[in-house]
């Protein structure tokens, strides 16, 4: 079970906050920097959810330490600040995530969850969908321990659409992420490897790939097998 520090000043914030996240992850809390540092450096954590306004070391200079001091975990800011450059320096000094208070807790799990997955992603560079493995480092895709053979255009496809699953990828996106923005590849070019993809994956009935008509593609991942 991930290991999630909450940083809050305000006790009652700060017992919501936990009560809302303990059934889904292992909660430690902290009061303010100074708590959270002690807490980082003595154990292992997964993700940092922390206020920014919040006595002794604030939530930013929090956030400056940890960069600072080789820890790459993702960090998502809490705030009432709403405005554009507030969010600008967080973002400036390594902040993953910003939301605004008061928090919807539900979107505030989203969240979460799509900052550990890619997290693990990163470290792993793999992704594991039910019987579906796709190893980034060794360029290989195997389903149900069987390697599917793709060329490095339909790898890096899947593996972009499977790093943010659900996520509509533009036409042009495609072309300017996979093939580069020099190329002279056309929108035809991508459906060609999105056909070669989907007939390379007709028996993994895991995920789908689905065209948004006029616009791009994204991947669905069966209910089950959602995070």
């Amino acid at each position: 079970m991930a290991v999630i520090l909450v940083v809050e000043d305000n006790k009652n914030t700060q017992l919501l906050t936990q009560a809302r996240l303990k059934p889904f992850y292992d909660v430690v809390c902290a009061e303010d920097g100074f708590d959270a540092l002690d807490i980082i450096y003595s154990r292992h954590i997964d993700l940092v959810v922390s206020d920014i306004m919040m006595p002794n070391m604030d939530g930013l200079e929090l956030l400056s330490r940890v960069r600072s001091e080789g820890f790459n975990m993702p960090v998502l800011l809490l705030t009432a600040k709403q405005a554009f450059q507030d969010k600008r320096e967080a973002y400036n000094l390594g902040a993953d995530d910003y939301v605004t208070k008061p928090v919807d807790y539900d979107e505030l799990l989203l969240r979460i969850s799509a900052l550990l997955r890619r997290a693990k992603i990163a470290t792993e560079r793999q992704i594991r969908i039910g019987r579906l493995c796709i190893d980034e480092a060794e360029h290989i895709v195997t389903y149900d321990g069987e390697q599917i053979v793709l060329s490095r255009k339909e790898f890096d496809l899947l593996y972009k659409f499977l790093s943010y699953p659900g996520k509509i990828f533009t036409k042009k996106q495609l072309l300017d992420e996979v093939w580069g923005i020099d190329s002279e590849c056309t929108e035809d070019t991508i459906k060609t490897h999105i056909n070669r993809l989907r007939n390379k994956l007709e028996n993994c009935c895991e995920i789908k790939i689905v065209t948004i008509k006029g616009f791009g593609y994204k991947i669905e991942v069966a209910e089950e097998y959602r995070k």
